[in-house]
């Protein structure tokens, strides 16, 4: 029998849900204390209690509690409410679902639980439950316009498109009066509907409702974008010039809306002349437009190329805009232009010399611009010359010793000379000019993590991170989420022998990714609340292909093959402390081992030292960040306990199955993978890795090694495979 609670302690109860909402843990543990001193089996104040220890970290003891309260308390919503957080806190959505479901039997009215529950749903994208979800959502309280389109939402996601506009239909006719101009909900909702009907592939209708119901829709561009794109579909095309041409008005920069205009003029490769008019059309009308000059380069051919590549780059020159060479560089895959570009640039130089003016900031300055693009044309990997390309930039540092950009190419240079000390001496020079600058404060760091200069890496970022944040620079770099530190510092710790802090960095990487997608849960009701929906699809689909991104394949691919190096030599490296166990004994061991130790004591004072500022700065803060951070606490800083795994390819599984995913394309992992595989016997889907790799590019030499390596491995172990494994792998081998 539940214990009922008086009027003063049902007051005190709701302050423990207010503390805890407001993340004042310890007035709301107390709270909770004084409730259970006089009621000691109040489920619901127990399962409170519960949720509050959860959130101080002590995760263990919190589910014991909850089940506690269960047990006293098997009838109780909130009970089982707080049992379906506690699990979705610790990632495990499944138990959690179970639990509010449970607790949806209990009070079906609560709509705290059925939002919960909607969007756990959705998290987990079970779309045939977020409907259901929805639908009761609606019928509860029909009156609010989010649940409505929360309901179109739910259907769009699960693939039925005509009941998601149907429902935004229904909606529409049941308001009687008409919505204000401002009303930035109804505006995103009536552009969400046309996105809708052109999805179904009406681009007839679409244009019909966007002319009709969205002519006063807040976001003008997009009316005006999606109107040229459905004419030019529906091959109305001096209708969508016209629109076309609207769009160059309004931002003669943007690139594509010119291919767009070409394209519904109807011009082809050939018809140069016509092209180049509408172009010579607005940079004329628009002087200060890039596009406009830049774009002709792409097509145009011959002497009609040479003319307007010389007056373009004459004009860049002269500007000296540092980025000329970067506009340019992909017309290189067209042979003559990329022999073209750098003869200008010289008869550029001729001209200037020839011409006898005094020597003027602008003249210096057009010289110094010619001689960069000269330097970088000669350090692209397509027109390689490294000697001439330093020939250049030190011609250029003559001219503007102070120039970052022109010290930061001279790096460059060195750095495809092979020389990487140089190369992040010279970067570092180049960040001592402009101290000031962020971007060449992270270049110089980037180089010094190439040359395994970690610590100094760090020292270097360590100039423009927060003095105040726990764990000193690395902390705050972590807490910035600064992926590219994170996979360059392990690749450079991992170089250098130590496994740990190599593994450390690339499964901190892998939390990152793991935190993107947690963070959607905060946008499934906000971006409702806000109305906010095209941007909110938009989210979702790009969270649906988030470990498609370069950084994750990048880090993942590196965790992959270190934890194969792991699994061949085990006895390669002494995981404790990360070296390599070649030095196991001697002065080396004993230095790094000092080292080490220094390391950790200058990262405990750094710590020490940033909570001292912090409280000082502000103290109510720093006693909130004290209570926050027994969650937040790291039990492994160094990496030591990954290092000691003792199933490196189980580990290995958990960047690889994802990157096979999400990246089938990339050659890489598709080796990567077959080298996993055929370590765990798996044979079957080692032969699967091999066969998309040959359908990539069968001639690679990695494949063709692991093709010989299958025969073989394959050959010896047929016979005791199964039946049907024995079938499916002759195949492939055949």
């Amino acid at each position: 029998m539940p214990q009922i609670l008086s009027t003063k302690e049902a007051n005190l109860f709701r302050q423990v849900i207010r503390d805890y909402e407001e993340k004042r843990y310890r007035a709301g543990l107390k709270a909770a204390e004084q409730i259970l001193k006089r009621n000691p089996k109040h489920g619901d104040t127990m399962s409170m209690k519960a949720l509050i220890m959860n959130a101080q970290g002590k995760t263990e003891e919190a589910f014991n509690l909850a089940k506690e309260a269960l047990k006293v308390d098997f009838k109780s919503h909130i009970c089982w409410h707080v049992y379906g957080i506690l699990y979705r806190t610790n990632k495990n959505f499944e138990e959690a679902i179970k639990a509010y479901k449970f607790a949806l039997k209990l009070e079906p009215e609560s709509q705290q639980i059925q939002r919960d529950l909607a969007i756990l749903q959705v998290q987990t994208r079970d779309y045939e439950g977020y409907v259901q979800s929805r639908f009761a959502m609606l019928k509860a309280r029909p009156q609010l316009r989010q649940n409505w389109t929360a309901l179109a939402i739910a259907y769009h996601l699960e693939g039925n498109l005509q009941e998601a506009e149907r429902i935004l239909t229904t909606y529409e006719k049941s308001v009687s009066a008409a919505p204000a101009r401002t009303d930035f909900e109804n505006s995103e909702a009536l552009l969400y509907k046309n996105s809708i009907i052109a999805e179904q592939g009406e681009t007839e209708r679409a244009l019909e409702h966007l002319e009709q119901e969205c002519k006063k829709c807040l976001d003008r561009l997009a009316v005006m974008e999606l109107r040229a794109r459905y004419l030019a579909e529906l091959g109305r095309k001096e209708e969508a010039a016209t629109a076309y041409r609207a769009l160059i008005d309004r931002n003669p920069d943007h690139p594509d809306y010119y291919k767009r205009l070409v394209e519904v003029l109807g011009l082809t490769a050939e018809d140069e002349a016509a092209q180049k008019a509408i172009f010579d059309e607005y940079s004329t009308k628009y002087p200060r437009s890039d596009a406009a000059r830049r774009l002709p380069l792409d097509f145009l051919t011959g002497n009609e190329f040479r003319s307007a590549a010389k007056a373009y780059l004459a004009l860049m020159f002269n500007k000296g805009v540092p980025s000329t060479f970067a506009n340019l560089k992909h017309l290189y895959f067209d042979s003559y232009k990329k022999d073209t570009l750098p003869s200008l640039a010289e008869e550029y130089l001729q001209e200037l010399k020839d011409s006898n003016t005094q020597a003027s900031s602008d003249s210096s300055k057009g010289e110094g611009a010619a001689l960069f693009f000269l330097a970088q044309h000669y350090n692209y990997y397509m027109s390689r010359d490294l000697s001439k390309a330093l020939e250049y930039v030190e011609k250029a540092i003559e001219l503007d010793p102070k120039s970052v950009d022109f010290q930061m190419t001279k790096a460059r240079i060195f750095k495809h000379q092979g020389d990487i000390a140089k190369a992040a001496k010279a970067m570092d020079q180049a960040r001592l000019l402009d101290t000031k600058d962020r971007y060449i404060n992270t270049k110089a760091a980037k180089y010094q993590l190439r040359n395994n200069e970690n610590e100094k890496a760090l020292n270097t970022l360590g100039l423009f991170t927060r003095a105040e944040t726990v764990g000193g620079p690395l902390g705050d770099l972590i807490d910035m989420q600064a992926m590219w530190f994170l996979t360059e510092d392990g690749e450079a710790w991992q170089r250098r022998g130590n496994v740990a802090l190599a593994l450390k960095r690339y499964h901190t990487v892998f939390n990152i990714f793991d935190i993107w997608q947690e963070d959607q849960f905060d946008f499934h009701s906000f971006s409702l609340r806000k109305g906010q929906i095209r941007a909110y699809m938009d989210m979702i689909r790009w969270e649906d292909k988030l470990r498609e991104h370069p950084f994750y394949f990048r880090a993942a691919l590196d965790a992959v093959n270190l934890y194969l190096s792991m699994y061949d030599k085990p006895e390669g490296a002494n995981r404790a402390n990360g070296t390599k166990g070649d030095n196991a004994n001697g002065e080396d061991a004993a230095e790094k081992k000092k080292a080490a130790k220094k390391a950790k004591k200058e990262a405990q004072k750094a710590e020490r030292e940033a909570a001292e500022r912090a409280a000082k700065q502000n103290p109510n803060k720093a006693q909130k960040d004290k209570e926050e951070d027994v969650k937040k606490k790291d039990d492994d800083p160094n990496g030591v306990k990954l290092a000691e795994t003792k199933d490196p390819l189980g580990d290995a599984m958990k960047f690889l199955e994802p990157l096979l995913q999400f990246s089938p394309k990339n050659i890489e992992g598709q080796i990567a993978g077959f080298e996993v595989y055929i370590r765990r016997k798996k044979y079957v889907l080692a032969a699967k890795c091999l066969k998309a790799a040959q359908a990539l590019d069968q001639d690679y030499p990695k494949v063709q090694e692991q093709s010989a390596t299958m025969r073989k491995m394959i050959g010896d172990v047929i016979e005791s495979l199964p039946p049907k494994v024995q079938e499916v792998l002759k195949a492939e081998l055949a």
